[in-house]
């Protein structure tokens, strides 16, 4: 069944941006939704003579009308059959795409951008999107080939913060990429304890945290398990830091997922430590799937 909304890329006027829409299009046929290739135009300064600015106003419409028209022709020669639009949003780049995310499915961007989208390192829009947008955020790793695949979706689960929305996006990726699945919990080291070693030991209340976290995330794996049975899931719970874990096990994974750590109200404002220094270090493209209202 399609998803409600289209996917929707965000792009910029440079040359290196066609792989994006490429892998933008390629998200889009597997969800069988139309994609949408967004292009922020600045608005003019609200200051000086209301002739001039009408006259940049046309003049930068222009010039998205140009980017967007190009890489439309990108995603229609990557793939025919679908569905593609240009959209043309006045304003800031991060808050114009948070705004569509609302009816959007999913949200395309590259590690990078320029033009439209600023050529800032992540941390601008991409991280804004990340941490605002009301649908997942799919980031592209610069120079990641579209075809890359054949690697497994890992999710990244959080106990204390435990988010079923991701887990859930993480099996229906792997579904539709006809995947397998890791789920990977990395346990925090109690204060003043030694890091468990192979072959080591544990202590009885480290072994019964250790326990308790595979019992926890064996039934939730069941649970969704049941509505995916073609995906092939395992469950990996290790003593070591969380995003490096994940940053290592990206080097092979065709796609991460992690949560946002927040829902709503201040916690919303923050991306949390583990997804934000994930998406800066990870190998393959990684989503932010924001936790469902409660």
């Amino acid at each position: 069944m399609a998803d409600a909304g289209p996917v929707i890329v965000g792009v910029d006027d440079a040359d290196d941006q066609d792989t994006l829409v490429r892998f933008a299009a390629q998200q889009a046929a597997l969800r069988d939704v139309p994609l949408h290739i967004a292009h922020a135009v600045s608005l003019p300064s609200p200051f000086g003579n209301a002739a001039k600015k009408d006259a940049e106003a046309r003049v930068a419409v222009r010039r998205g009308e140009t980017v967007v028209d190009r890489f439309e022709a990108v995603a229609r020669s990557a793939f025919p059959h679908l569905t593609v639009a240009g959209e043309l949003p006045f304003g800031d780049p991060a808050g114009t795409l948070v705004q569509r995310s609302a009816e959007t499915s999913l949200v395309v961007l590259g590690h990078r951008g320029a033009g439209g989208f600023s050529r800032l390192s992540l941390g601008s829009v991409s991280l804004q999107v990340a941490t605002h947008a009301h649908c997942p955020v799919l980031v592209m790793r610069p120079g990641r080939p579209v075809d890359a695949r054949g690697g497994p979706v890992v999710v990244g689960v959080d106990l204390v913060h435990y988010s079923a929305t991701a887990t859930k996006f993480a099996f229906e990726e792997a579904a539709r990429r006809s995947a397998g699945l890791q789920v990977v919990h990395a346990l925090h080291r109690p204060a003043l304890l030694p890091l468990p070693r192979t072959g080591m030991a544990l202590e009885p209340e480290v072994r019964r945290t250790e326990e308790s976290a595979r019992q926890f995330l064996r039934e939730r794996i069941a649970e969704l398990g049941a509505q995916y049975p073609d995906v092939s899931a395992e469950l990996h719970v290790d003593w070591t830091h969380p995003p490096t874990c994940l940053t290592e096990l990206s080097e092979r994974a065709d796609l991460m997922v992690v949560g946002s750590s927040g829902r709503t109200g201040l916690r919303r404002l923050l991306l949390g430590s583990v997804s934000g220094e994930v998406l800066h270090t990870a190998r393959c493209p990684v989503a932010v799937v924001p936790a469902a209202d409660e």
